[in-house]
């Protein structure tokens, strides 16, 4: 029996032989996969064109910012689809796959703990963000920092949206729902494409108070860090699936100003942690203000979701993103689902008062606007 601590950094991310074998079999050769897709399309022809793809749902902000709890509460309504981990590595080809775990014996292991070591408990059933392969099979430099990583409502595609709005409809044919939903962070820069794609989507965009957030950010980070040094399957693994918020692949989302993003990159290197963190967050922020405030069509798509404003009011702040989203849900399905907001409490951030000074000073401004943007964009009474 190993002496190793459970909590070690050894143990952190556990990913299996298998699991490393399929994820690269399949993601590092998309085209197949892709051709393998446009099969499966062809034979479901007939299914898939009866498919409507009704107002889509995305919780895009950055890491770390409440979205994975939003998207398991939002998962919980009926008729609702998602990615969940058990997608994954097969996601192009999720009907097939889907239909197939139906005659396998899968895994019915209890609830366990996540790798962010947050308390948030999960199964190979619950929702998780799982659409990244997809985008980078079809845009490779979606995650460099060198350019912007912007894909607007003009970009070229080469295909990508006939394709993801197929993938969308498999998704909703193989679980008999009518609502897709999807966590993804990584669509803060590509809200006007998707809105052009679906005219009638949604948006929930989970906002934290920064020096919190950041707090959180810079534990993820240390953790991820720790969990990929012990275990090169897991880092190969994050790459795969599409996840550099943390650890030592950590790359910012650059949201047009390559500069700014160099910058925060070299503040990273030079291990000045809480500064370049507090300049990504300013970047990120004001760049989603900027498109809310320059797009009207946006704006009311698009409901902001401050975090500390949801942990003192969940009831309140949860009832006004369902009716953002167009969801009808009972008053005592709103409740069960706010009593599981609670602020978190497995970590205290230990700033100096001179780094809660340069958080704010550096993100104050953005944050104010934010508020202010939440307060117009609430879905009236």
């Amino acid at each position: 029996m190993s002496s190793t601590p459970a909590n070690s950094a050894t143990n952190i991310f556990e990913v299996s032989g298998s699991m490393a074998f399929f994820s690269q079999l399949i993601c590092d050769y998309p085209a197949i996969w892709r051709r393998l897709s446009k099969l499966e399309t062809t034979l479901l022809a007939d299914t898939l064109n009866k498919i409507e793809i009704h107002k889509p749902v995305y919780v895009s902000g950055l890491a770390r910012s409440g979205s994975t709890i939003l998207l398991e509460l939002l998962n919980e309504i009926p008729g609702v689809v998602s990615h969940c981990y058990k997608d994954f590595p097969p996601v192009f080809t999720p009907y097939a796959w889907n239909t197939l775990l139906r005659y396998m014996a899968t895994n019915t292991a209890p609830p366990a703990e996540r790798a962010h070591k947050d308390g948030i408990m999960v199964t190979l059933d619950s929702p998780e963000a799982m659409e990244e392969p997809l985008w980078m099979s079809f845009f490779p430099q979606a995650h460099d920092p060198t350019q912007s990583n912007i894909i607007n409502a003009s970009a070229a595609d080469n295909g990508f949206a006939e394709f993801y709005k197929t993938h969308i409809r498999k998704l909703l044919a193989v679980h008999q729902g009518n609502r897709y939903l999807a966590k993804a962070n990584y669509q803060i820069t590509r809200l006007e494409y998707l809105l052009k794609l679906f005219p009638d989507a949604r948006f929930v965009i989970p906002v934290r108070e920064p020096a919190g957030h950041i707090a959180s950010l810079m534990k993820q980070h240390d953790l991820f860090t720790r969990g990929q040094s012990a275990n090169l399957r897991a880092r190969k693994h994050l790459r795969r699936v599409g996840h550099y918020e943390f650890g030592l692949d950590r790359t910012p989302i650059n949201t047009g100003n390559n500069k700014a993003t160099a910058e925060v990159m070299a503040l990273w290197e030079n291990n000045e942690e809480v500064l370049g963190w507090s300049r990504y967050w300013n970047q990120i922020y004001t760049y989603i203000a900027e498109r809310l405030e320059n797009n009207p069509q946006l704006a009311e798509a698009s409901q902001l979701v401050v975090f500390e404003q949801l942990c003192a009011d969940p009831s309140g702040i949860l009832s006004q993103v369902f009716k953002h989203c167009d969801f009808d849900v009972s008053e005592e399905f709103t409740q069960n689902a706010a009593s599981r907001i609670s602020a978190p409490g497995y970590y205290k951030s230990r700033f100096s008062d001179a780094e809660l000074f340069s958080i704010a000073r550096e993100t104050g401004d953005t944050m104010e606007r934010i508020k202010a943007l939440a307060g117009k964009l609430k879905t009236p009474g």
